[in-house]
């Protein structure tokens, strides 16, 4: 009988027991049924919803800066300037400048001489211009992507030094286009990938009246001439095929004038044409923005001439033209807009500057307004077409 009572009573305290741990429990949270509304529950539904709504419209931003004409040749001002600065370029050109061509994704340079210590100037041709393989650590510095060949003065030295001046380029890992040690390569476009988007910069040159500057072959190095714009349409329809972007980068114009040769506004139009995005052209010594001239092309920037941007002794305007090409996958646009600078060739030294002075900036714009065809300038430098 005792046994059975402290059985019993054991049984009661057991009960007890447990109803305490099962209020503990339930007010802790891990008996939520009992206590929760339908109100409060969570709609997975909704959440479900919101996973699938959920796309990846696959953004992308890519940034180009491209220059006029540099010039680092032997006993040339721009490289007295920079060997009396001990090298450092930022006392040759602008640290603004430098940081807009630093912070691209792409930049591109226009370099006008060879890379050499061998070679011998070509007969009867007025201006040669001939670097040291060590001066193509400058482009390192300067933040330069990719240089453009095709030009008239590549070749200043003969085969030899152009040789030498694909390897110069190559060992500081500096790409080239538009020039190549067989017609193949010299056609062959420069490609690079940005933001999942893979742009092609191909170059060519139409510059010299009197043809010094040879075009490549099968087994001669030389540049891509395009008097006759048939192997340069060719190469962008190339590079149209396999990047999503095509910029055309051309060498040809008049020297020292504003004015436009006809061939220069038909051939853009091939070049569109082919497939081309972006126009840039060089030579002309003088800056030239031509905007796009007609709606067909309404998409198309043609930048004539960007003229010298680092070249010589003489007082010129110049500037960096940064092309923004933004989107997804429901669209995309071409922002462009143009960045003023002076070359300057005074007794302080020769060197290319921002503008910082309005009164240099309003100069600027104000001859780019005037030579444009349907384009505008604002005072930001932002360029627009005018329809």
């Amino acid at each position: 009988m005792r046994k059975s009572i402290v059985k019993n009573a054991l049984k009661k305290k057991s009960a007890v027991i447990i109803a305490v741990i099962i209020s503990v429990l339930f007010v802790s949270g891990c008996g939520k049924s009992s206590g929760v509304s339908n109100n409060d529950v969570l709609d997975t539904s909704e959440v479900s919803t919101r996973e699938e709504t959920t796309v990846d419209t696959h953004p992308f931003d890519i940034t180009m800066t491209f220059t006029g004409d540099i010039n680092i040749a032997e006993g040339e001002p721009t490289t007295k300037e920079l060997d009396k600065n001990n090298g450092d370029i930022t006392k040759c050109i602008s640290p603004e400048l430098i940081k807009y061509m630093k912070d691209a994704d792409i930049t591109l340079v226009n370099n006008e001489f060879c890379y050499s210590d061998r070679g011998a100037p070509l007969a009867n041709k007025m201006w040669t211009f001939r670097a040291g393989p060590e001066r193509a650590k400058v482009l390192n510095a300067l933040g330069v992507d990719v240089a453009q060949l095709a030009n008239n003065h590549v070749y200043d030295y003969g085969q030899e030094a152009m040789y030498d001046t694909f390897s110069a380029l190559e060992a500081v890992g500096i790409p080239y286009v538009g020039a190549g040690r067989t017609l193949e390569e010299a056609m062959k476009p420069y490609y690079t990938e940005v933001d999942g988007k893979k742009i092609a910069i191909v170059a060519a040159s139409r510059a010299e009246k009197y043809k010094m500057t040879p075009q490549a072959t099968d087994t001669t190095p030389g540049i891509l001439r395009c008097y006759d714009t048939e192997l340069f349409v060719q190469t962008i329809k190339e590079a149209r095929a396999n990047a999503d972007y095509v910029v055309a980068v051309v060498h040809w114009g008049t020297e020292h004038t504003t004015v436009l040769e006809d061939v220069q506004r038909s051939s853009t139009r091939e070049y569109i044409d082919a497939g081309a995005d972006v126009i840039i052209g060089g030579r002309s010594q003088s800056v030239l923005w031509v905007g796009n001239f007609d709606e067909y092309y309404e998409d198309k920037p043609i930048f004539y001439s960007l003229g010298n941007f680092w070249f010589d002794e003489y007082n010129v305007d110049t500037m960096l033209v940064n092309i923004r090409i933004s989107g997804n996958d429901y669209g995309d646009k071409i922002d462009v807009s143009v960045v003023p600078a002076v070359q300057d060739g005074t007794l302080q030294g020769w060197g290319t500057h921002i503008c910082t002075q309005e009164e240099d900036k309003s100069r600027i714009f104000s001859l780019l307004n005037k030579v444009s065809i349907n384009a505008n300038v604002a005072d930001d430098g932002t360029v627009t077409q005018v329809k």
